[in-house]
């Protein structure tokens, strides 16, 4: 038995995408193509609204003891499989795990390489705390730490950063809880799939509280057939 913390508050304020969004809207298709090959489905994260409610009230039942959530009986924890399935990265090598070499290219070079951007339009925008304002892990708004340009950059030499995320979201919960073409891309329909937004927080924490054995399946649907999971 674990005593979890009575309360937390989580901040989940998202980026200003606009300026991503129009770097990605001006690329014609072959270019996007070649973008999805390199870094999988990353670019659906553009257009993730995330529902901050869900984020406060999951942030409750994080066990940080233990790296789960858990509701009242059941335990449940992001999973490898699930995170390389969502990723969907066609060149991953999964015996080549990231990991950051102490000797790295230069962040104008890496944001070059990652944007297909011309070296006048990066040098404009990496400012002086030598930060990026994309919009994954971002530390502040508008700004990400200078370590996420150098997974992406590996992400084309074939590296699996997936044991590097799951680490990410494990470390980003535990800190809630102390302070294509041809085949299914889970992001891309996450996506198109309308969903509401008018749930509050005290409805959520309400239905979290009252999950059932029966309500939970253990397997997520996006995982094909001969994948197995441990529970």
């Amino acid at each position: 038995m674990s005593e979890l913390w009575d309360f937390t508050r989580t901040s989940v304020i998202q980026n200003d995408l606009r300026e991503m969004k129009e770097i990605w809207d001006q690329w014609d298709n072959e270019t996007k193509q070649l973008f999805f090959c390199n870094y999988g489905d990353l670019p659906y994260l553009l257009s993730v609204k995330a529902d901050k409610y869900l984020f406060r009230a999951l942030a409750q039942f994080w066990n940080p003891a233990y790296s789960c959530f858990t509701f009242g009986k059941v335990d449940l924890t992001p999973t490898v499989e699930e995170y390389t399935t969502l990723l969907r990265c066609l060149k991953i090598q999964v015996d080549k795990a990231y990991s950051r070499a102490a000797c790295v290219s230069p962040l104008l070079k890496k944001l070059m390489n990652i944007t297909g951007m011309r070296e006048q339009w990066v040098a404009a925008r990496i400012q002086q705390k030598g930060i990026y304002g994309l919009v994954v892990f971002p530390k502040a708004l508008g700004h990400i730490d200078e370590a996420v340009s150098d997974l992406l950059d590996r992400l084309s030499k074939g590296v699996t950063p997936v044991p590097a995320i799951l680490a990410e979201t494990f470390r980003s919960l535990n800190a809630c809880r102390r302070a294509g073409e041809g085949s299914y891309s889970p992001q891309e329909e996450l996506v198109a799939t309308p969903r509401r937004d008018d749930v509050s927080e005290e409805k959520w924490m309400a239905i979290l509280q009252n999950l059932r054995d029966e309500d939970v399946e253990w397997r997520a649907p996006w995982l094909i057939p001969d994948e197995i999971l441990y529970r």
